[in-house]
C-alpha cells in the first residue's frame, strides 16, 4: 500500500492545470474481470462500483466539472434477464449508498438517456437523489443509462423536425447549437476527454455528437481495477497532447 500511495503521489505531482472540464468513460470489463477471479458477472458489476466512487474523487481532486459514465446501454437490455435484474438492483442499491457521499462531496447527480425503460423502483431513486443534489456544483455527475447515442439523435431529429412542421423552426435556421438544445446533454459541455477500459477500442454508441473533438485514451485496466492512479495516469496523457481543433500548431502557439 505505501508503494501505491508512492507512485500515486507521484503521478499526480506530475499533472499541471490543463485539467479536461469534462470527462466521460466507457466502463468496460466487470464481467471479465469477475470470470479471471472465477465469481459470478454481478459480483463483477458490484466490485466495479468501487471504481465509480474512486473516479469520483479523483475527479473532485483534479477539479473537473463534469463525470459521465456509461453505466448501462439500449443494447444492454438484451443481456440474460438474471444480469439485467441484478443491474438494475444494484443501481438502487448503490444510489442510496452513495448519497451521503455525493452530499458531503457537493456532487449533483444527472442522468441522460431513454429512462422511462427502467424498472419503477430504478426510477423513483433516482429521481431521489436528482432532488436532493440538485443544488451542488462541485462535480455533475452525469449516468448513461438505458443510452444509446444513435437513438439520442434520432429522437433529436424527431423533435427538430415536428417543430419545423409546425413552423416553430426554419430549416435553413437549424445550426449546430440548435441540435445541442434537443440532446440528452443540452445542459453538459462536449466531452474533452473519454476514457474506455478493458483493452476494448470502440465507442460503442456512446456519445457521437459530443466526443467530436475529445481526446480518446484506451486502457487494458478492467473496469473494477480501473482506481486513482489509473486516472491521474490517463489525466497526465491527455495533457502531453495538443488539442488543435482543426488548426496548426504554429497557430496554437
Amino acid at each position: 500500500m505505501r508503494v501505491l500511495n508512492k507512485i500515486m503521489s507521484s503521478t499526480k505531482e506530475q499533472l499541471n492545470d490543463n485539467i479536461p472540464e469534462h470527462v466521460a468513460i466507457i466502463m468496460d470489463g466487470n464481467g471479465r474481470w469477475a470470470k479471471k477471479q472465477g465469481l459470478l458477472r454481478a459480483i463483477g458489476h458490484e466490485t466495479g462500483t468501487k471504481a465509480v466512487r474512486q473516479a469520483v474523487d479523483s475527479c473532485i481532486e483534479l477539479g473537473i466539472k463534469y463525470l459521465t459514465l456509461y453505466a448501462f446501454s439500449t443494447e444492454n437490455w438484451n443481456r440474460p434477464k438474471l444480469e439485467v435484474d441484478a443491474l438494475m438492483s444494484l443501481l438502487v442499491k448503490s444510489l442510496r449508498k452513495e448519497l451521503p457521499r455525493f452530499v458531503e462531496g457537493k456532487v449533483r447527480l444527472n442522468v441522460i438517456g431513454n429512462i422511462e425503460d427502467l424498472p419503477n423502483k430504478a426510477k423513483k431513486e433516482l429521481n431521489s437523489v436528482i432532488e436532493q443534489t440538485k443544488h451542488f456544483d462541485k462535480l455533475v455527475l452525469t449516468l448513461a443509462l438505458s443510452y444509446g447515442s444513435r437513438e439520442e439523435l434520432v429522437k433529436t431529429m424527431q423533435v427538430i423536425a415536428d417543430k419545423v412542421k409546425n413552423n416553430l423552426i426554419s430549416p435553413h435556421l437549424i445550426t449546430e447549437d440548435v441540435i445541442k438544445e434537443h440532446l440528452y446533454t443540452k445542459d453538459l459541455p462536449d466531452v474533452d476527454f473519454l476514457i474506455r477500459t478493458s483493452g476494448e477500442e470502440r465507442i460503442s454508441n456512446f456519445m457521437l455528437w459530443q466526443i467530436a473533438y475529445a481526446e480518446l485514451y484506451f486502457t487494458p485496466v478492467l473496469w473494477p481495477d480501473f482506481l486513482k492512479e489509473n486516472m491521474y495516469e490517463a489525466i497526465l496523457n491527455y495533457q502531453q497532447r495538443e488539442r488543435r481543433f482543426g488548426k496548426t500548431s504554429e497557430q496554437l502557439s
